[in-house]
């Protein structure tokens, strides 16, 4: 009902109008309301653990919890977001819901003093905000652009929304150092930025049509369109790729100890990712919009291979810290995009929002998994051994994932 053949197939094969296709304003403004966005999110970020701690002296425990409610909030709750989105037909109005109540949350931390409870209220009503935007603000970005140049249009969105998470903690850090202890600054200049974030997206992104009441999916109809042959490959495909992929902070680990760096030095290393993961981002969607996407994709993981073996062997220096972060900034601009530009290909208007959200959420809770079970293989052997046995398992999802897709015709 949701998925016609003829859709994917135009898809699968991009077309040399991508080569011409120009990004639209809505998704250079959704790019902005992102690096806006991200640069609030990231100076928090980037203090939060030391205002909790020399701040406010909590300690390693409830640092613990409130970084578990962090990461692992948004996983689940995208899937109401991308829901609520389909069933009004207004994306934009859900996702200028989820930036603004995470505007509010910078202004809430200092309100909130000492109290572990009101922390965690905070912490958690940002990840709500979150969660609730994600989805149909990638919708937003599929429904503004033809089929054909979706993965420039989410590389360039990508672009711009990790420019702003590398500038977050500049200004963060900036502003610490010229306020001493000014924490509450810090807080102030985040909501300043979400503020200016929540007024981009309401002045500068078009909202698309919305979509007749009598065609808005129900609840039954949309989980039959996200278990269709043709999505269902994709999410599934997300799913052993991403338990097959270790956590990023091990990773920075493994470099920092090869290294041998001191340990307030480990924040700078996912610098260079996101370096990499902003520079590579645009051209992967051009090469994936060509080339298909879900070749960049799985090339991508092919990437990450390389240095999960980097990391499993005895190599040493400079040199191979930088190819490390390359190869893992690289994964990324091959992954994250391009895998939504492929996913918005295959969905109609009327559930794209939830089916975004379903794949979104299979990747979050796979690779949360992945990174419980290295943990434990880390913990049993060493650092080295257990990349090693990574770098197969990833290498196995790899095969998996192209037999898979040649059989259903979708490679």
């Amino acid at each position: 009902m949701y998925l016609s053949a003829t859709r994917s197939a135009q898809a699968a094969r991009p077309t040399a109008a991508s080569k011409a296709a120009k990004v639209s304003g809505t998704v250079v403004a959704l790019g902005v309301v992102s690096l806006l966005t991200d640069m609030s999110a990231e100076m928090v970020t980037a203090v939060l653990p030391m205002y909790l701690m020399y701040g406010l002296g909590l300690g390693y425990l409830q640092l613990g919890m409130l970084d578990g409610l962090y990461t692992g909030a948004p996983a689940v709750l995208r899937l109401g977001g991308g829901y609520a989105a389909d069933r009004l037909g207004r994306p934009k109005l859900v996702a200028g819901a989820g930036y603004g109540l995470s505007a509010l949350t910078k202004l809430g931390f200092p309100l909130a003093g000492a109290s572990m409870g009101g922390i965690g209220v905070m912490v958690g009503i940002d990840r709500l905000g979150k969660g609730v935007r994600t989805a149909p603000r990638d919708a937003l970005i599929a429904a503004s652009t033809p089929p054909a140049a979706l993965g420039r249009a989410f590389g360039v969105h990508r672009t711009l929304d990790t420019a702003g998470a590398l500038l977050g903690p500049l200004l963060a850090f900036a502003l610490l150092s010229t306020v001493v202890g000014g924490y509450d600054v810090v807080f102030a200049g985040s909501f300043s930025l979400a503020v200016a974030g929540v007024l981009a997206l309401v002045f500068f992104v078009r909202a698309p049509a919305v979509v007749d009441r009598d065609r808005r999916a129900s609840l039954r109809q949309a989980i039959r369109a996200v278990v269709a042959p043709g999505v269902r490959r994709i999410w599934l495909l997300t799913g052993v790729l991403g338990l097959a992929t270790v956590g990023d902070m091990f990773l920075y680990l493994a470099v920092q100890q090869r290294l041998g760096l001191p340990t307030a030095a480990l924040p700078l290393l996912p610098l260079a990712s996101a370096l990499t993961f902003m520079l590579a981002a645009t051209p992967a969607g051009r090469l994936a919009d060509r080339a298909g996407r879900l070749r960049v994709f799985i090339g991508g993981h092919a990437l990450l291979v390389g240095g999960y073996l980097l990391l499993a062997g005895g190599v040493r220096g400079w040199g191979f810290a930088a190819l490390v972060l390359v190869l893992h900034g690289l994964f990324y601009a091959c992954a994250d995009g391009v895998l939504m530009a492929h996913a918005g290909s295959l969905l109609p208007q009327e559930i794209r929002s939830t089916g975004m959200a379903v794949v979104q959420t299979t990747q979050a809770l796979a690779r949360a998994a992945g990174a419980v079970g290295f943990g434990v293989l880390a913990q049993s052997a060493t650092l080295g051994t257990a990349f090693a046995v990574a770098a197969a398992a990833l290498s196995a999802a790899i095969a998996a994932g192209i037999l898979v897709h040649r059989r259903g015709g979708t490679a």
